[in-house]
């Protein structure tokens, strides 16, 4: 297969590859309020409307083959970039910027008021501020990084995960850490910026 040039990609392909992209691009703009949208619908509606909700997340979520409990309300850029596992559970106040994939592994549990941040701006303000085109018009450029949780991690209340992150399977993320490089596999991890205190062993473990 012949690779495409960053001058022959799409804005869309630009952002899924992690390159510098231009968000006001009418097929990108068309995706967000297609999935913002989508998740107001579903925000909306009461938790014993099962069918309904159900119909709304298989089109916010149409790469998800298992749709996981979405406790409302939820936001999300597009929907189509995340992938979640089976048997997840989502607490209130979902916020995911998958302007890059979402990996969400099986059995992942997420708390309340959890944010995945998978969109980056340049570090230099003469890159990152808005620009003019030649019809007056404004827009600027940004980036992505992909996040994944792996199977069986729990993310407590409060977390921010950042762009290019991915926390091992079984790690547990603390309350109110920002995570901003990977977890290692079965690690207890806590803090601002999210560090690992240790293992997560045996020795944990509740039930006889």
């Amino acid at each position: 297969m012949e690779l495409k040039g960053n001058d022959e990609m799409t804005e869309k392909e630009k952002m899924l590859a992690g390159e510098l992209y231009d968000p006001s691009d009418e097929e990108l703009s068309r995706l967000r309020t297609r999935a913002r949208k989508l998740a107001r619908k579903y925000n909306l509606t009461d938790e014993d409307e099962t069918d309904r909700r159900r119909g709304i997340l298989m089109e916010l979520l149409p790469e998800t083959p298992v749709i996981p409990a979405l406790q409302a309300p939820v936001h999300f850029d597009y929907g189509c970039n995340t992938y979640f596992g089976k048997a997840c559970d989502v607490n209130f106040n979902f916020t995911c910027l998958d302007v890059c994939p979402v990996h969400i592994g099986d059995n992942a549990f997420i708390g309340p008021n959890v944010t995945i941040a998978t969109p980056m701006h340049p570090l230099l303000p003469e890159e990152r501020n808005v620009r003019t085109r030649e019809d007056g018009s404004f827009y600027n450029l940004e980036y992505a990084k992909p996040v994944t949780i792996e199977k069986n991690c729990w993310i407590a209340s409060d977390v921010v995960i950042c762009g290019g992150v991915t926390v091992g399977e079984g790690s547990v993320i603390a309350a109110g850490s920002v995570v901003t490089r990977d977890i290692p596999p079965h690690s207890l991890a806590a803090g601002s910026p999210c560090r690992v205190i240790r293992e997560i062993t045996e020795a944990d473990r509740i039930m006889s």
